[in-house]
């Protein structure tokens, strides 16, 4: 039996490179057990039509060092503007994984790697995939992931995104608003060769106000669940589910147990019912607490960063444990080969209500014992 065990490693910093600040964790375990973590590097106040860049680090010794970052995409090959949004899934079929991310939100490519990051295939564009939405909804902002996608078991390949018409309250002359926003996703299921627009998972109304960064699990009964950050006076995380993680979503719901601040969150599974008991993991700043926000502000304090554990495949979250209490944002889960769970994060700097002011990404390594206080493990049932 291991003993509880928790830590935390510095994976990039603010200022580094000349540099803002670096956000938007991306963390993946490659099919070979590599850990990549990828972020973006942000020029100017850091914000999100500023000059970014993505990079990407590797650790072949499940996140204790670190390789030098490597440019995956830059402003010298695309041009001013934002390269964002990059999301990562390992393909277990194949060994590959696969990488997306947008430029200047209107325009995707994807990448592909055999040998588990350390290299990639030239980018190939596939924004002419999302008109079939534009069909549907005239998008003029459009935002894949961020955070890893997700395999189903049956080999299928998802990445959800958001879109928006560009008109919300946070437009300027020069820059499309990301509200309102609509969520759905794009799929493949010939391991990355081609890929397709599935349904609207969920749409602005009244009540279901901007639906926007959405974190994924598939669910024992091969049905997908998306949770997904939204902008209603709940303040809770917004969930649907579709029986094939692409058509058919269920009306979305409140999930009254997990609090949202508006904020990236993530979602993985750690075990399967076969393989002793089902355990899916939740993370993101648990709090409604708005001490730092301008009035009117829509969104709440990003602090205490809180990792959950689901028995009864998110229907309810009975254990919590606060990763990170003071400022923290998004976050991206995984879990290694040995069951040791990774959470890359938003951490440090001062909390004036501004992601910007992070001091960099962190990545905590833990265990299911440190989570529950010793009361479960993944080699003997929870007490």
């Amino acid at each position: 039996m291991t003993g509880p065990f928790c830590e935390k490693i510095p994976v990039y910093q603010a200022g580094e490179g000349g540099y803002h600040v670096v956000r938007i964790p991306t963390l993946l375990v490659a099919p070979g057990g590599t850990i990549l973590a990828g972020a973006e590097a942000r020029h100017g106040r850091g914000q999100d039509w500023d000059d970014n860049e993505i990079f990407l680090r590797r650790s072949e010794d499940g996140g204790k060092t670190w390789q030098e970052p490597v440019r995956i995409a830059s402003n010298a090959t695309y041009g001013g503007g934002p390269l964002s949004n990059f999301a990562m899934i390992a393909d277990a079929a194949t060994g590959e994984v696969h990488a997306l991310f947008c430029y200047r939100y209107s325009r995707v490519y994807v990448l592909r790697s055999a040998d588990d990051g350390k290299t990639w295939s030239p980018p190939r564009e596939i924004s002419a995939v999302l008109e079939e939405y534009r069909r549907r909804y005239p998008w003029v902002v459009i935002a894949t992931g961020p955070g890893h996608g997700l395999q189903l078991r049956n080999g299928r390949l998802i990445i959800p995104l958001w879109m928006s018409d560009g008109n919300g309250y946070d437009r300027t002359a020069l820059r499309p608003g990301h509200r309102p926003s609509d969520v759905g996703l794009i799929y493949s299921d010939d391991h990355g060769a081609t890929w397709r627009c599935g349904d609207f998972a969920a749409r602005t109304t009244d009540r279901f106000r901007y639906p926007s960064e959405t974190a994924a699990v598939e669910l024992s009964d091969g049905s997908v669940l998306f949770n997904m950050r939204n902008e209603g006076k709940e303040h809770r995380r917004l969930v649907t589910v579709s029986a094939d993680g692409a058509t058919g979503w269920s009306e979305p719901a409140f999930d009254e147990a997990l609090l949202e601040p508006v904020c990236l969150s993530s979602m993985v599974r750690l075990s399967w019912p076969a393989q002793g008991r089902s355990r899916v993991l939740f993370a993101n700043p648990a709090t409604t607490e708005r001490l730092t926000r301008p009035p009117n502000h829509p969104a709440c304090d990003r602090k205490n960063l809180t990792v959950r554990l689901s028995y009864d495949e998110c229907k309810s979250w009975p254990v919590g444990k606060t990763l990170e209490a003071g400022p923290s944002g998004y976050s991206d889960l995984q879990v290694t080969q040995d069951g040791t769970i990774l959470c890359l994060y938003e951490g440090g700097g001062a909390l004036n209500g501004s992601a910007v002011q992070h001091q960099g990404l962190l990545l905590a390594r833990f265990n299911l014992e440190w989570l529950t206080d010793g009361r479960d493990s993944l080699t003997r049932e929870p007490q």
